[in-house]
Formats: structure tokens, sequence, C-alpha cells
């Protein structure tokens, strides 16, 4: 399939998941244009000049990128039929693509090793690409999250094209199409309720399962994720029946410490779920031939990803972190991490959809309920609004409120940049603040506007 198309234009393109395709292909030679929404006229957004330096022209996305030299439209599942450029294509004759056909097609072409689960995906692949390309085995790679290794050379970050037939890959269950690839290598992290239930999530797992032809890893230490397991051995996790057991964590400042089959590692990044992911990470490069004392090696350069646990910085004693969390596992464990690091932990958390608020509030509430301490607090703010035909009947009160009753330290501030001036009432030196949401563009900016405030 890829091989039938040279020009290739993305409906999209600033989104994670479509920029790394995108990039990808300009890698290997083919012609890529794209739009967005955000690429108004005069803006000067950081992936829209890293685009145009590496040849990838970009529109608005208002059709005018479109012409009859497109061979093929690169959509993804948010982009409606009704869309002014999806119509173009259609008038054109131009064939339209989903994006994850595309990535599937890509795959199949490569030795893949796809990263699944509800959680951690990001992490987990820039690990095993972090591990590969310090063994020499020079793999290409497409993730939901820039590498801070591949943004230092002034590129987006999640994606890279290597010289050796291996790649890396995450494998997304939200849109379903985790049951499109063929990997030689998956893994399975976890399996926790988001954007679906755990039946249909449990079938798609089972699915990405039976397609995988080689090893095929999941968490014995998760319940779900364990009862989809093919061989013990290759299963990484705390339990003894484990191929590739860890324990003795320890929060060392800003690194993680602990043993795997007797193997010390010692990586720089915060929490628990870190060392989950490493043990994923280490087992899949296992199955690819290398050694968990060479992943050891390599893990101590791993220098994180954007926006997953990331340190903003540190002012008048008091931490600011940066995270993607967006479902109830992920927000209940960048608290958790946070905790091995700080007294008190001010959490602040952005719903990013009217739609995963309705599906998560209870769960949400149920897991925050169980696991907030006396001393730490958390906040809403207004759920991002993406555009389209969206129900808005739910507010984040409905958490708020709910934590309220249950004697939580819990509130909304409806409109986030007043979030500065409530928190520079209340931190003190040892207390950390913790940014979560997912999906907004600008929540990089905002954490450093919130450590700006705090450093006043």
């Amino acid at each position: 399939m890829i091989k039938e198309y040279q020009n290739y234009f993305f409906v999209g393109i600033a989104g994670t998941g479509m920029s790394a395709i995108a990039q990808y292909l300009k890698g290997i030679g083919r012609n890529v244009s794209g739009s967005d929404r955000l690429f108004t006229e005069g803006s000067k957004l950081l992936i829209k000049e890293q685009f145009e330096k590496m040849g990838i022209t970009c529109f608005f996305q208002d059709a005018s990128g479109i012409s009859k030299d497109i061979d093929v439209l690169v959509v993804s599942t948010a982009i409606e039929e009704s869309n002014i450029e999806y119509q173009k294509a259609l008038k054109f004759g131009i064939p339209i693509m989903k994006r994850s056909a595309l990535l599937a097609a890509i795959s199949e072409s490569k030795r893949t090793i796809a990263v699944g689960g509800t959680s951690g995906k990001s992490t987990t692949s820039a690990m095993i690409f972090h591990i590969m390309e310090y063994c020499g085995l020079r793999p290409s790679l497409m993730t939901g999250a820039g590498l801070t290794s591949i943004q230092e050379k002034g590129l987006p970050g999640n994606a890279w094209v290597g010289a050796s037939d291996w790649l890396v890959i995450e494998a997304d269950e939200s849109d379903g199409s985790i049951v499109n690839y063929k990997p030689e290598i998956s893994l399975l992290l976890n399996i926790d309720r988001d954007h679906k239930e755990f039946d249909e999530l449990l079938s798609l797992f089972n699915t990405f399962k039976e397609n995988t032809s080689g090893a095929f890893i999941v968490n014995a230490s998760h319940a779900l994720a364990s009862s989809l397991s093919r061989k013990k051995e290759n299963d990484f996790g705390c339990n003894d029946n484990a191929g590739y057991r860890v324990n003795g964590f320890f929060q060392n400042g800003y690194k993680i410490e602990f043993t795997l089959n007797a193997v010390l590692f010692n990586i720089p990044l915060i929490g628990r779920h870190n060392m989950e992911n490493a043990a994923a990470a280490v087992a899949a490069c296992a199955a690819a031939g290398i050694s968990v004392e060479k992943s050891a090696e390599a893990l101590k350069s791993f220098e994180g990803i954007y926006r997953r646990m990331q340190v903003v910085g540190e002012a008048n004693g008091v931490i600011v972190i940066d995270d993607f969390a967006h479902n109830p596992a992920e927000v209940v464990a960048a608290i958790l991490a946070c905790r091995s690091i700080g007294k008190k932990v001010f959490a602040w958390f952005q719903p990013h959809g009217f739609g995963p608020l309705r599906f998560m509030h209870q769960e949400l509430i149920d897991l925050l309920a169980a696991n907030l301490r006396v001393q730490d607090t958390f906040i809403l703010s207004d759920v991002y609004y993406a555009g389209g035909n969206v129900d808005k009947d739910i507010s984040p009160l409905i958490v708020s409120d709910a934590l309220v009753k249950l004697q939580k330290n819990a509130g909304f501030i409806a409109q986030r940049n007043n979030l500065i001036g409530f928190l520079n009432l209340l931190v003190e030196p040892g207390d950390v603040i913790l940014l979560m949401g997912a999906r907004d563009t600008t929540l990089a900016d905002f954490a450093q506007r919130v450590f700006s405030g705090i450093r006043k």
C-alpha cells in the first residue's frame, strides 16, 4: 500500500498520531503536506516550523492545500465526512485512508514491536527505542509523545527513521485500531476502563494477541492483562511466576531504583508506574535479543518524554510536574508518584472532553476518594472542548462536589488561569504541583506559566 502513493496529505497533521506517521513518510522519501486548524495565518507554532524545516508543507484546515496532485488523503477517526477537506478530496477522486490503516501498512513492512495497554504506551515505547538505539539496533519509531533525546535535535520527537528493519509503535485501543496490527513482538501493559468497557477491551486485546507472530508479553501483576498471557516466562511484573520479575522499588530524588532478575536498575524518572514501564521495555527488548544487563546500562541515560511526569522546574522549594494523565488510573498513578518527592500534592486536572468525563467520572471519584491523603488537594477546571457536535450536559463539578462530600480537599476553578493565585496562597517549600490533562496543545505552555507564577 505504501509503495502505491508518493504524495500524502494529512488532515490534522499537528496531532501526535498523525504527525508521527507524516514525519516517518517524509523520512523515507515521500512527499508530505498537511493541514491543521491551529495553523492560522501568522501563527508561529513550533511544530509547524519544525515541519517546514523538514520539507513538509503546512496549510490551514480550509481545503486550500487540497489539489489533484495528492495521491491519498489521510484522516483520523476525529475527522467527519462533512469536513471541507474530506469533501474536496471526494470531489477530486482522491483516495481517503484512515491513519490506523496507514500505520498498519507501514508496520507490516517492518519487524514491529507494538506496545498496547490503556496506560504507559508512550513511555514504554520510548524506553524500547532508547535501549535498541543504545545497543546499535537502529530502530524506527512512531509514538504518541516526543522523546527528549530526539527533541534536542530540533524535531517534534515522536518519530524517527532508523536504518534497520525494527520499528517500535504504539497500538491504540481507543479507536479499535489495535486489531489492525500484526507485530512480531507485542506488549500488553494493563487493561483499565478507558474509552471502552472491560469486555470490549478484552476482546480487542485478545485479537491483538492472536495477531502477534512472536512473543506476546503481558503485565503479570495486572489481573486482566495476565489473563491473556501466552507464555509466563516472557511476562513481567512483581509476581514470582513472571519471567522478568521486579522488586525493591525506591524513589531516590528524581531517580527510581529497583532490581529486575537480580540486575540493579537506576533510571532518571519519577514514579513506581515507571518501574512497570521499564520492566515491560526490558522484556520486549529481551525478545529482540538484548540482555537485561544491557537494558539496565542503556536506561541509565534515558532522558524521558514530553509531558510524562516531566519536571517543569523547582522554585522556592516547590516542584512543578506536567503530565499527560487523563484516565482515572493514570491520574492516581501520577498523584502517587508525586508523593514520593514532596510533602503535599496539589493536583490539577483538566478533563479532555465531555464524553470522557461522562464515561469516567464515577471511577475517578472512587479512586481519588481511596487515594487522596488529608494533606493533598485535587482541583479541576473547565472541560477542554476541541469543537464538533458534543453533548455538554456534564461539568467537572460532579467530581469535585462528590469528593468534598467525602471530606476530601477538592475544588473547581473554572478558568484555569485563576489556578496560579489559588496555589500561591497555599503551597509551601517541599510541596508538589501536579498538572494533568490531554489533547489540549497549550497545556505545556500553561505548565510553564504556573511555574513562572510560583517563582514570584
